[in-house]
């Protein structure tokens, strides 16, 4: 006789405790829980951007640029994660924690998924801070850049924290280049927290770019989230096995390109290129840094930079 020995209903909150439990939206993104749809649907998104308009004055002079936010209509599919785990009836009967293990890495493998396009959104970060080694003053410039301000009194009721994540080959650097400007705050100790610098909370991340960190807080990236994980079970009565399918509807979304800047190593020099060439990214240059540019026609006459 076919049986099913968990219920979906059950299932479904073992993979979705997984999932919120590693995952942790709220500490790197903005979370949306209001998603609805299917995969492959898609969906229009307007991502801000500003320009710089800090200018130093002498007496008698007023500013002749002004700071204008800009928004470019970006388009999203909704994605879907989808898993699956089997098992025989044989092999529960003999490890009764194989179920367990499975569901719960159902919901670890999950995880993976949606956080490597979670920082893929950071990675398209627009704003370049351009350092030789990692030291104070390139986590004050990224803080610069991101036009966000803190006090030692209740920095969080004054601007949004802003976090960094580093590569694990760069951490040892980092802390050698840091010393005593690298903080460990007890209240931010997390998993991957390896200490504050310059109003940074940063994190080591494995899989991170090796040579280039990504500073932004929350406000950078929206993950817009369909709540709740399905699951489907199924069962082949003759050979005992059984089959647990878990998915999860989502799209991660760069929503504000003003809140994150890379760090990176390298140098920028002014482009010798007098026509845009294609496949090719220009750089206009900010008052602590450099962001991502689109060239009329002379990217040499525009004043245009390219990174290296």
């Amino acid at each position: 006789m076919a049986h099913k020995i968990y219920d979906n209903f059950y299932l479904s909150n073992e993979v979705e405790d997984q999932y919120n439990s590693h995952l942790n939206l709220q500490q790197f993104c903005t979370v949306d829980n209001s998603l609805v749809g299917t995969a492959g649907m898609t969906r229009k998104i307007n991502v801000y951007r500003a320009t710089n308009g800090t200018e130093k004055l002498d007496m008698g002079e007023g500013n002749s640029v002004a700071i204008e936010v800009s928004y470019t209509p970006e388009e999203y599919k909704i994605l879907m994660a989808q898993n699956k785990f089997q098992y025989y009836d044989e092999q529960e009967m003999t490890d009764p924690m194989l179920v367990p293990v499975g569901t719960r890495h159902m919901g670890t493998d999950m995880f993976n998924t949606v956080n490597g396009d979670i920082y893929a959104e950071f990675q398209k970060a627009t704003m370049v801070v351009l350092t030789d080694k990692y030291n104070f003053a390139a986590f004050a410039d990224a803080v610069a850049s991101l036009n966000i301000e803190s006090t030692d009194n209740e920095p969080e009721k004054v601007a949004p924290m802003a976090f960094a994540f580093i590569n694990a080959a760069d951490t040892a650097e980092l802390r050698k280049n840091l010393g005593e400007d690298l903080k460990y705050v007890e209240s931010f100790a997390r998993s991957g927290y390896i200490g504050t610098v310059a109003g940074v909370n940063v994190y080591t991340k494995k899989d991170a770019t090796k040579g280039s960190v990504v500073v932004a807080t929350r406000q950078a990236v929206t993950i817009f989230n369909k709540k709740g994980v399905e699951v489907e079970q199924e069962r082949d009565s003759d050979i005992r096995q059984n089959t647990i399918y878990s998915r999860k509807y989502y799209l991660a979304a760069l929503t504000d390109a003003t809140k994150a800047v890379k760090v990176m190593k390298g140098t920028a020099k002014a482009t010798e290129d007098t026509t845009v060439q294609e496949g090719k990214v220009y750089y206009a240059k900010t008052d602590v840094g450099y962001i991502v540019g689109t060239p009329e026609t002379n990217p040499k006459t525009e004043g245009f930079y390219e990174i290296s």
